[in-house]
């Protein structure tokens, strides 16, 4: 008998506030898988080094006392501003739930990190990649369908594994994706993916099966994919292709709205292509625009 395989759920802790929190960032934030192990790794290492104090007991200095000493260990500043974030975000949690009167981790400050421009691939390298699965198996089909939904969409990873056949309108050619403190949006599909997802659908020969709970992408087994499944499809088709650059699906993302922007895009209507909530999330992509203008200047221009 087939094992039915479950949706990734918060990490289980003996401390049952940051299970609660957890499960809190799961079920009414729509936290990330990725999101919510990183983040019961931080609060586990917070834990350890309070030992059994009582979190209505913390004190701000202890707080920075173990952030000083997590500098010390030759951390990168992604890492290091992620373990702040969750800190404060579960401090936040417990005052919110009215378990402590005041947030001893407010005054915690994320280290300054250095701003690194987006990784992306050129429209070719794009079509590239996307025209590489061929073929009418079933698992080729639904790669193709993920690999160009990725693209014609902008969705995130976490918005893609969870897509239900219902939320997408093959003849509107739009899907509703749920975003970031479960906020939905709707977002337009392109031609060639509402294409590749229809070929899969009847490939499929099904409307979702009941084990995979109606997940428009599903494994082989009818179960809903994860994000490490959707990577190690990319992955697979990287070595295909020979693309010298390492991406992760994420890429596809910045692919996106890269060249939505290069064609004229403005960018309120990419930030709301991309469920961002503030435009300055956004602007990473004028810079990534301004420096390949930069570049073509100065390879064209004879006196650059």
């Amino acid at each position: 008998m087939m094992r039915k395989q479950q949706p990734a759920e918060a990490p289980r802790f003996a401390d049952r506030h940051i299970e609660k929190f957890l499960n809190y960032l799961k079920l009414e934030r729509n936290a990330s898988a990725h999101t919510l192990r990183n983040y019961a790794k931080d609060l586990s290492l917070l834990r350890q080094e309070l030992g059994d104090s009582p979190w209505e007991g913390v004190r701000s200095i202890a707080l920075r006392q173990f952030m000083a000493k997590e500098r010390t260990r030759n951390l990168s500043k992604a890492t290091l501003a992620r373990r702040v974030a969750a800190i404060r975000s579960f401090f936040r949690f417990l005052c919110r739930d009215g378990y402590l009167s005041s947030n001893p981790a407010a005054a915690l400050i994320r280290p300054k990190q250095d701003r690194h421009l987006p990784q992306f691939l050129s429209v070719e390298e794009t079509t590239h990649l996307l025209e590489t699965p061929q073929g009418e198996a079933l698992a080729t089909l639904r790669d193709r369908a993920i690999l160009e939904t990725l693209y014609s969409t902008g969705l995130r990873v976490s918005e893609l594994v969870s897509l239900k056949v219902r939320d997408v309108d093959l003849i509107g050619g739009t899907l509703r994706a749920v975003g970031k403190g479960r906020k939905e949006r709707l977002v337009p599909v392109g031609s060639f993916s509402l294409k590749a997802i229809g070929r899969y659908l009847k490939g499929r020969g099904e409307k979702g099966s009941s084990e995979g709970g109606g997940h428009l992408f599903q494994n082989l087994r009818g179960g809903p994919l994860t994000d490490r499944s959707v990577r190690r499809i990319l992955n697979r088709y990287l070595v295909q292709t020979s693309l010298a650059k390492k991406i992760s699906p994420h890429a596809l993302r910045h692919s996106f709205a890269t060249h939505l922007l290069d064609r004229g895009a403005d960018l309120r209507s990419v930030q709301e292509l991309l469920g961002h909530s503030s435009l300055t999330t956004t602007q990473i992509y004028t810079h990534v625009t301004t420096e390949r203008l930069k570049r073509v200047y100065a390879q064209s221009h004879p006196r650059a």
